[in-house]
């Protein structure tokens, strides 16, 4: 049997921390979850606790601090793998991922590396979520597909399964970004690399409680670090065809 981990960050997560991991749990019986708290003020932590009392299909990893949503995904990923899952899960605790969809998604798996949950492909859709947000969300991915050369249509979403496989393979703990960027960076890491990624449509939902962990500083790191990796992209190109030609010349 393939044995899966979904890995949902949290920090002040407490008012959906147990419907999400409740509702995961019904939807893929058999996974496991792990909870990777950042040592929420709200006591996410000690909710989480709770349910792994309770259910041993739920673990917890307790972090010292608030150190981005890349750093606890890394943690969560590297967990993952000292365990020997076959397929990790990426997902929000507040809601807006709906697990009812991960079945689909741990379908796709079964002939992919990394399978993407997307908004913007078709069938793919937003409820109820600030026109800003949305606005910032379709322009950061045509941005990401113009800079890097990829046709991915939703490289920021942070709905996602992971074969182990290809996790050992894309050199995690070499990751320093965060948010967006850190989603990006992983996508962009596996299409480089020429791992199969695939996109399937889901329905983001927009929270109905809590507050979002995006800001600004999140979209300044993920704009200068596409055009970074952009730029060296198509630098390796240019000396790619350069050497080509020189080649046909001799």
């Amino acid at each position: 049997m393939t044995s899966i981990l979904v890995v949902i960050p949290t920090y002040n997560e407490a008012l959906t921390i147990g419907k999400a991991v409740d509702r995961t749990r019904t939807s893929v019986p058999d996974a496991h979850i792990l909870v990777v708290d950042d040592n929420s003020p709200d006591g996410t932590g000690a909710l989480a606790d709770e349910l792994a009392e309770l259910d041993e299909h739920v673990h917890v990893l307790h972090r010292a601090g608030k150190q981005g949503l890349g750093a606890a995904y890394v943690a969560g990923f590297g967990w993952a793998l000292e365990r020997d899952y076959d397929l990790v899960v990426e997902m929000d605790a507040d809601g807006s991922h709906q697990p009812e969809e991960l079945p689909r998604l741990l379908h796709a798996a079964e002939n992919a590396d990394l399978v993407l949950g997307s908004r913007y492909v078709p069938g793919g859709r937003t409820v109820n979520w600030p026109y800003k947000r949305q606005a910032i969300s379709r322009i950061g991915n045509t941005y990401v597909r113009v800079a890097l050369g990829t046709a991915l249509r939703d490289a920021t979403g942070g709905f996602r399964v992971f074969r182990a496989s290809a996790l050992r393979e894309l050199d995690i703990h070499s990751v320093a970004s965060q948010g967006y960027c850190f989603q990006v960076d992983l996508a962009w890491r596996a299409v480089r690399d020429g791992f199969r990624v695939i996109e399937v449509p889901i329905t983001f939902v927009e929270r109905e409680q809590g507050e979002s962990k995006m800001d600004g500083k999140v979209v300044r790191e993920a704009l200068v670090r596409v055009t970074q990796w952009g730029a060296t992209h198509r630098a390796r190109q240019l000396r790619r065809l350069a050497g080509l030609a020189g080649g046909s010349r001799r």
